[in-house]
């Protein structure tokens, strides 16, 4: 067992199946050496268990949960492309896009939790810049995220 799954383990995670994308691209591109992994969504059984924009429907806890989510996601199509998550050199970046309530101002304290996983799986290896960006109620018009998702990690 290769060290990333067993620290997976030692906290009590796995990684969920690689699962096909639902549109045209691919899951994981790599490029000279780099892996960039295409966003992922929440999505467990087929649906976001949690519907709803975050600060009125769903909880900063809640948030989190499938903030975390999305990177075993993102580890789990990840592994498939490269075959062992020990192969990974340093994460670079992950970026997390949050839709949330008017009012709502804090899309750091979601993605912080994306964040705090991928360092406790790799250690200083995921140390990484980070944006997290929030989707305003009233703009959700404009630029809601699909499938009533609210949440999206791209590592």
């Amino acid at each position: 067992m290769d060290s990333i799954e067993k620290r997976l383990k030692e906290l009590g995670l796995e990684l969920p199946e690689a699962v096909a994308p639902l549109f045209s691209y691919v899951p994981v591109m790599v490029h000279q050496g780099t892996a960039y992994v295409s966003g992922q969504v929440p999505r467990i059984g087929g649906s976001v268990p949690y519907p709803g924009k975050v600060g009125r429907d769903v909880t900063v806890e809640q948030a989190r949960e499938l903030a975390e989510y999305c990177v075993l996601k993102g580890l789990s199509v990840l592994k498939a492309e490269i075959g062992s998550l020990d192969r990974v050199e340093q994460v670079l970046k992950v970026t997390g896009f949050v839709q949330t309530a008017t009012g709502f101002y804090e899309p750091s304290k979601v993605i912080d939790a994306a964040s705090e996983l991928v360092v406790k799986l790799f250690g200083e290896k995921g140390r990484h810049a980070r944006s997290a960006i929030f989707l305003l109620s009233r703009l959700a018009k404009l630029k809601k995220l699909p499938f009533r998702q609210r949440f999206k990690v791209r590592l």
